[in-house]
């Protein structure tokens, strides 16, 4: 049996080595970023663990029939589904390791924005001081409302986050019931709806071929004006072109991104230059207590797997 790391932002992968040496399978540590890498890496692998590392068709005839792909974290927009179907490859994700993590950040973004943090530091930095209603209209948190797209674990852990301060939250999820929302003082509505009301709107939702680019020139045409919008989900959940003009011509007021399509941030995107855009370089899921916990549930499906035993969390 052979256990294999593609790659990792972690600092060590002991807990996953302990796991492989646990169940008497080989380990091995790599950081891959390209299919050939990858390909070579998981030679006749039966666990492969990834984070950002492409699992392409090829890379997936590389393991060992019968084997299993589990992605660091959520998301697993990285690995191609079919394929590993087609060849008898299980995939599983850890959707349960730090939700708590990320809604603490997509709030921490959110608060910047709606406060307008970022244009008021530099604005004293430059200018030396400023009245505080230069920078136009600032509306209390109780007359502000947060429209949230999804909501699964994150985007439930952003509404109990949001309500003390007083917003109106609403939320669209189509795979969700208005009831299951109500008490959790969620109003759910159609996206047209929560985009033409909300002063701010946060994606938490999974990248799918139904929801590529969602926000893109015609629902940001829907969006109140000068409103904020924070992603801390998937970067092809927006299109980045879109969004850049909508912020240079003051179309929206600001947004945080934490994540882009593609990752990293391209040296010459427009939204590296723009002073109303917060940016963070997809670390949302980082805190200590999120990344111990990611490798221990990561490392404990892989244990599940060398022993033969039902896997938690498969997702094909």
């Amino acid at each position: 049996m052979r256990v294999v790391v593609t790659d990792q932002a972690f600092g060590n992968v002991d807990r996953e080595h302990a796991t492989a040496r646990e169940h008497g399978a080989s380990f091995a540590h790599h950081q891959c970023s390209t299919e050939a890498d990858t390909r070579q890496a998981v030679q006749g692998a039966d666990v492969v663990l990834v984070n950002f590392a492409p699992i392409t068709a090829a890379v997936l005839q590389e393991m060992s029939p019968g084997g299993v792909v589990i992605r660091y974290g959520i998301g697993y927009d990285n690995v191609d589904l079919d394929a590993a179907r087609e060849a008898g490859i299980a995939v599983c994700n850890v959707p349960d390791y730090g939700p708590d993590t990320v809604a603490d950040h997509a709030v921490s973004c959110l608060l910047a924005l709606l406060r307008k943090l970022k244009e008021l530091d530099a604005r004293v930095r430059s200018d030396g001081w400023l009245r505080p209603n230069d920078l136009g209209p600032l509306p209390g948190f109780a007359q502000t409302t947060v429209g949230l797209i999804g909501t699964g674990r994150i985007g439930r852990a952003v509404a109990a986050r949001l309500r003390p301060f007083g917003f109106t939250v609403l939320a669209h999820d189509p795979f969700v019931p208005a009831e299951a929302l109500e008490p959790l003082g969620i109003e759910a509505v159609s996206l047209d709806e929560l985009l033409s009301r909300s002063h701010a709107v946060s994606l938490h939702a999974p990248l799918t071929e139904g929801n590529h680019q969602l926000i893109n020139a015609a629902t940001i045409a829907t969006m109140k004006p000068r409103a904020v919008l924070v992603n801390t989900s998937r970067g092809g959940l927006v299109d980045q072109e879109a969004l850049a003009d909508a912020l240079e011509g003051g179309r929206l007021g600001a947004a945080a991104l934490d994540v882009f399509d593609p990752e990293p941030l391209a040296p010459d995107s427009r939204l590296r230059a723009l002073s109303n855009v917060l940016l963070t370089p997809h670390a949302a899921f980082f805190s200590d207590d999120s990344l111990a916990n990611l490798q221990r549930l990561a490392a404990e499906e892989a244990g599940r797997h060398l022993t033969g035993q039902p896997l938690r969390c498969r997702v094909n």
